[in-house]
């Protein structure tokens, strides 16, 4: 495995998770042959492999402009916050819930641009099955380096509005990125409440951009 995959895989969990997308064994296949839980997570990989190959070269604020949508529309955010934060959600009041949100969002996306920022030759392949978990539908992707060793990432979607999201990401299929998040930030919420865990997530989205980003 290499060192530089790995980083990305866990940092990806642990920082709290199209062209060069492998999709099936067979190759690729069109979006419209997609299933609807795996075609937003297609288009996912797909921007991934463009924000690599786009890397350092492009300012960070321009490659959160265009992974954004991608992000947006793979995840559940506003359901992933909830959860992460737990009962305590019920009873911040609404400007602290917005700002939560707020920033949350620039956190997530700012994550991913910073852990898939070097392209050296990895492709994501797109399992053709996915599993249930419940009600919801687990899609199964790997990271694939150029050796061929790889990272399991999958993820657990769930149907809101007519539209299948993630509302969840499993390292190596079982690690919960939002089981991970919960105990941080409910560590936070009760040591000083909402704004400990706003100015938290600020200060990662300012080192995540370098100083790129404003909260």
């Amino acid at each position: 495995m290499s060192k530089t995959l790995t980083r990305r895989g866990m940092g990806l969990f642990l920082v709290g998770i199209g062209v060069g997308v492998g999709l099936f064994a067979a190759g690729l296949a069109r979006a419209a042959d997609l299933s609807p839980p795996m075609a937003p997570i297609a288009a996912l990989d797909a921007a991934l492999i463009d924000a690599m190959k786009a890397g350092r070269s492009q300012p960070f604020p321009e490659r959160y402009r265009s992974l954004a949508p991608a992000i947006e529309d793979a995840f559940d955010l506003p359901a992933i916050l909830r959860t992460s934060v737990g009962p305590r959600w019920a009873t911040l009041p609404p400007a602290s819930q917005a700002q939560l949100l707020h920033v949350f969002r620039r956190f997530t996306i700012a994550s991913y641009i910073a852990n898939f920022e070097v392209y050296d030759g990895e492709r994501f392949e797109l399992l053709p099955d996915t599993r249930r978990l419940g009600e919801d539908q687990v899609v199964q992707t790997r990271l694939v380096a150029r050796d061929g060793s790889a990272i399991r990432l999958d993820y657990v979607m769930r149907v809101e509005d007519g539209a299948w999201k993630a509302v969840d990401v499993l390292l190596d299929g079982k690690i919960s990125r939002v089981a991970v998040q919960r105990s941080d930030f409910r560590g936070l919420l009760g040591a000083g409440g909402a704004a400990d865990l706003i100015a938290s997530l600020q200060r990662k989205v300012a080192d995540l951009s370098g100083g790129a980003l404003d909260s």
